[in-house]
């Protein structure tokens, strides 16, 4: 990977545009990049130990999905995790990649080896996806974020 590679990389603005990088190999990771990400794996955040490669979404649609709506399936991926940009600092984002699975996480996320970084996610995409999902008034589905929960 070039060392300039994350500023090359393209911005997907909107929702429909990320609907056409869907496939088996491809991944939502909020991190500071992949140039910051190229030499490191994640870190399970409970016990310090080094994972075997990045934390990951899949944007692959799972064959229960059916017909519905793609647009909404790739909301909801980018909204489970949304928060790290909060919990982990102003330089994280969300960011497309073509991977290869090489472990599953403690919280059975996908582990993958980052192949090709693909694009960025901008804050319009993020607004999208956010206001996809409020659409659904459910009250029983929510961010996957555990800070917000009480111990």
């Amino acid at each position: 990977m070039s060392p300039d590679v994350t500023e090359e990389l393209p911005t997907i603005t909107n929702l429909s545009d990320l609907v056409g990088l869907l496939g088996d190999d491809v991944y939502i990771r909020w991190s500071k990049g992949p140039d910051a990400d190229a030499a490191s794996t994640s870190r399970d955040s409970l016990t310090g130990v080094d994972l075997p490669g990045l934390s990951a979404s899949p944007l692959r649609v799972e064959p229960w999905w059916e017909d519905r709506s793609l647009e909404l399936w790739v909301a909801r991926r980018l909204f489970d995790y949304r928060h790290l940009r909060e919990l982990r600092g102003p330089d994280v984002r969300a960011w497309v990649l073509r991977g290869e699975e090489v472990g599953r996480g403690p919280d059975n996320e996908p582990l993958v080896r980052c192949r090709q970084p693909l694009a960025w996610v901008a804050d319009s995409a993020l607004s999208e996806c956010e206001d996809m999902v409020n659409a659904q008034h459910s009250d029983e589905w929510g961010s996957l974020d555990r800070s917000s929960s009480d111990r």
